[in-house]
C-alpha cells in the first residue's frame, strides 16, 4: 500500500518549497529508484499549472563517466543544463542512491576537474536563487542503499526520513512555519553582530560576520530542513577545527578532518582517511581553501548521524562549516566550484558573539 506521506510530501514540495505558479517552467531531476515520489510531484506540479521537464538519471552512469571520460569530456558543460539554470523558474532535485560508494575508486582529481568546469553554471544558479528568480529544492527518497549507509533497515529509515520532514504532523506546512518563526528569533539576535568565537572539545576558532546576513532554512531549499546559515568574512577565520563526523564527497569518505586557518585561508589540512581527496578538493581553485558558510543545525527531530549531509547538517547540537562557495544572499563573496559541508559536534562547546554567550553545549541560550 502506498505511503500517504509521499503524497503529503509532494504537496509540501510543490506548494510550500517551490511555490509553483501556473505557467512556470520546472525541471524535475530524479532517478528511476524514486518513481513513486517523482510521479506524485509531477502530478502535483501539473495540477498547479507548471510546464514540467523530467531529467531521469541512469543509476551507475556517473561512475562510468568519471572512469572513462577524457579531459575534454571532464571539461564539458551541457548546454541543456546551462539553459535550465539560466531560464527555468524552479528545479526539484531528488536523490535516490543505488550505491552510495559508487565513486569510491575514482581519482579525486578527476572529480575536482569536472566540478571546476561546472563552477560558472553553479554560480549562475546561486545568483539567480539569491535574486529569487529561480527556486530550487533538494530532497531524498528512501532507498536500500541510503538506509544501509545510515545503518538502518529500510522501514526504520523511511520513518526517520518522514519524521525529519515533520510529515507525521497533521499539518507539516504549519509545523515548518513554526520552525521558521524560531529561526527568525535567532537571526534577529545575530543581526548586526561582528566577532564570533567557537571554543570546545573539537574547535578553537574565531571569525567575523560583520555586515553578513543569516538566512533561515525551514523547508524551502532543502527538505527536510532546519538550520540558519551565513557566510563568514572571507579573510577572518583564525584557529583550528576538528570534524569527528565523517565528511562524504561524491560517495568517498574522509574521516577525522582537521583544518588550520590563518587570515581566512586553510594553511594546513589533515585526515585519518581520504587525505588525497581532501587536499585535491581544497586545491581545486583559489576559493576552495576559504570558508563559504557557517551553519547551525536546528532540527532536533533528527537525532542521529546518517552519512547524508542533507540530514546531518540540520542535526540539532551541531554546526557545519563549508569550504568553497558562499551563498550570495548572505553577503558572502567567496567564489569557488566547491561547496563542501563538514559537521562539527558542539555537545561540549560554546559560541560567544560580541562577548555574549549565544550557544552552549548543543543549544542556543538566547
Amino acid at each position: 500500500m502506498p505511503d500517504s506521506r509521499i503524497t503529503k510530501l509532494a504537496k509540501v514540495l510543490v506548494h510550500y518549497s517551490l511555490e509553483i505558479k501556473p505557467g512556470q517552467q520546472m525541471e524535475l531531476r530524479t532517478s528511476p529508484l524514486a518513481d513513486e515520489l517523482s510521479l506524485a510531484i509531477y502530478a502535483e506540479a501539473m495540477r498547479a499549472g507548471a510546464h514540467v521537464v523530467i531529467q531521469n538519471s541512469l543509476p551507475g552512469a556517473e561512475e562510468i563517466f568519471y572512469r572513462y571520460a577524457t579531459e575534454a569530456q571532464l571539461d564539458y558543460v551541457s548546454p541543456l543544463h546551462k539553459l535550465t539554470i539560466e531560464s527555468f523558474d524552479a528545479i526539484m532535485y531528488i536523490e535516490a542512491e543505488h550505491n552510495t560508494r559508487s565513486l569510491s575508486g575514482i581519482d579525486p582529481k578527476r572529480i575536482a576537474r569536472s566540478r571546476k568546469a561546472r563552477a560558472p553554471v553553479s554560480k549562475i544558479l546561486l545568483d539567480r536563487s539569491a535574486r529569487n528568480e529561480l527556486r530550487w529544492c533538494f530532497t531524498v527518497f528512501p532507498t536500500q542503499a541510503l538506509a544501509q549507509e545510515a545503518e538502518m533497515g529500510l522501514l526504520d529509515y523511511q520513518e526517520f526520513v518522514y519524521a525529519a520532514g515533520l510529515l507525521n504532523e497533521p499539518d507539516p506546512i504549519a509545523a515548518w512555519q513554526q520552525e521558521l518563526r524560531r529561526q527568525h528569533q535567532l537571526i534577529a539576535w545575530l543581526a548586526g553582530k561582528n566577532q564570533v568565537k567557537f571554543k570546545g572539545t573539537n574547535i578553537d576558532l574565531s571569525c567575523s560576520i560583520k555586515d553578513r546576513r543569516f538566512v533561515e532554512s525551514a523547508g524551502k531549499y532543502n527538505f527536510p530542513d532546519g538550520e540558519i546559515f551565513t557566510g563568514p568574512v572571507e579573510n577572518s577565520a583564525n584557529g583550528w577545527v576538528r570534524f569527528r563526523y565523517p565528511a562524504i564527497y561524491d560517495g568517498q569518505e574522509v574521516n577525522d578532518i582537521e583544518l588550520w586557518f590563518e587570515t581566512g585561508k586553510i594553511v594546513k589540512e589533515k585526515a585519518n582517511k581520504g587525505q588525497a581527496l581532501l587536499t585535491a578538493l581544497l586545491n581545486s581553485d583559489a576559493g576552495a581553501r576559504y570558508l563559504g558558510e557557517w551553519g547551525i543545525g536546528t532540527n532536533y527531530h533528527i537525532q542521529r548521524f546518517t552519512k547524508n549531509m542533507l540530514f546531518d547538517e540540520k542535526l540539532g547540537g551541531t554546526i557545519h562549516l563549508a569550504v568553497g562557495a558562499s551563498y550570495p544572499e548572505t553577503g558572502g563573496k567567496n567564489d569557488s566550484g566547491l561547496h563542501w559541508d563538514m559537521l562539527c559536534d558542539m555537545a561540549e562547546s560554546e559560541i560567544v558573539v560580541d562577548d555574549e554567550v549565544f550557544y552552549r553545549n548543543g543549544k542556543p541560550v538566547i
